[in-house]
């Protein structure tokens, strides 16, 4: 089932089977001036997206998997066939009757299989400039991010790599950026307006004692820088041979960020943890890559505890103790936390209403 089944280059969708991929999608959009934004940095099927309530780089702009379907069709545990929205229908807005395509974007496979996917596309933009700023604190960098954000400059993309995951990057990648915490940034628009967007950003982070802008401006520059990106989870291991990964998200209010990974920062030195921040900043989102010998039950048990706590704060400052990773099975207590007791109520009667035997992927999410 790897078919994209209907493209409509005039109301900017398409509907894809589960099989195509998101890079697949994107190429053979290529020569329709269209193309699809949700990034997760996996080259993932997009109906598993859909599952997972993909996001990642590009979502400070364009959203997330939840903002970008516009239907779906779901097989019911019981055999019966869904069309979220109704049968082939594609509009952009709607208030008729409860949001079923919102219910199933996220539910991690709980509730029904999702074999087709109607997606909203976008215009390739004009102009495309990326640009590395390093900082002299991670307070620096994450108030720039604030502070960006707060004047309506429409970016892209803006990515955190603290020092410990650039230095990793670096020598993963073969580059040479200061081993300082950095933001990775990326403007879409007509020329003009990326020139303006680039003036404005330029200005904020010198007033927090950023660098010089490092550009990327071609093609093959841009891929390089975002790569790069998109391998930290490689190069974090790569700090630790023979170790193994387990990687930890929460999402906080973009005024909590600068606290947050701040406070986190501190928690991973004085408890002697390995975990190179990554972040999705623009959304108030990042990532710890913790790198972790699964033999030294002790440092299991300490790293367990430091994503617990790092949810929990999360969770006090207002936020989710998931930004994009979901909860499976590892964060169901903490979904309890997060939500309370008639939200959890309400989710189990949702269950038992679509899934009465428990056959969809059973003790997952509730």
């Amino acid at each position: 089932m790897d078919k994209i089944l209907n493209l409509n280059t005039d109301d900017f969708y398409v509907t894809v089977e589960p099989g195509v991929t998101r890079k697949t999608l994107n190429a053979y959009l290529r020569d329709s001036g269209l193309w699809f934004p949700v990034d997760p940095g996996a080259d993932a099927s997009l109906c598993g997206m859909v599952a997972t309530s993909a996001s990642g780089t590009n979502a400070v702009r364009y959203g997330t998997m939840r903002d970008n379907v516009i239907n779906l069709e779901v097989v019911l545990p019981d055999g019966r066939v869904l069309c979220t929205a109704g049968k082939d229908r594609s509009f952009r807005k709607t208030s008729a009757g409860y949001n079923l395509t919102s219910l199933f974007v996220g539910s991690e496979g709980t509730l029904g299989i999702i074999t087709k996917a109607t997606l909203r596309l976008y215009g390739v933009p004009e102009a495309t400039v990326a640009a590395v700023c390093a900082f002299p604190s991670v307070q620096a960098a994450v108030d720039s991010t604030v502070q960006i954000l707060q004047c309506g400059i429409p970016i892209a993309r803006i990515e955190f790599l603290d020092d410990v995951m650039i230095n990793a990057c670096n020598k993963y990648n073969d580059l040479g950026y200061p081993v300082l915490p950095t933001l990775f940034l990326e403007f879409h628009g007509s020329e003009n307006g990326v020139n303006e967007q680039v003036q404005q950003a330029a200005e904020i982070t010198q007033l927090n004692g950023g660098s010089d802008f490092t550009w990327a401006t071609d093609q093959e520059q841009r891929n390089k820088l975002w790569t790069a990106r998109h391998n930290a989870w490689y190069a974090a291991l790569a700090l630790r041979p023979g170790c193994r990964g387990y990687s930890t998200d929460v999402c906080v209010p973009i005024s909590k960020l600068p606290q947050i990974i701040v406070e986190t920062k501190e928690d991973l030195i004085t408890s002697r943890l390995t975990g190179p921040i990554a972040g999705h900043v623009g959304d108030g989102n990042f990532h710890c890559i913790m790198v972790l010998d699964l033999n030294d039950k002790e440092e299991v048990r300490k790293v367990k505890e430091f994503t617990d706590r790092l949810a929990r704060r999360a969770l006090a400052m207002n936020g989710t103790c998931t930004g994009e990773h979901g909860i499976g099975i590892g964060k169901r207590k903490l979904l309890q936390e997060e939500i309370g007791e008639v939200g959890i109520e309400a989710m189990k009667q949702i269950k038992t209403i679509f899934d009465p035997k428990n056959i969809m992927n059973p003790g997952k999410v509730v």
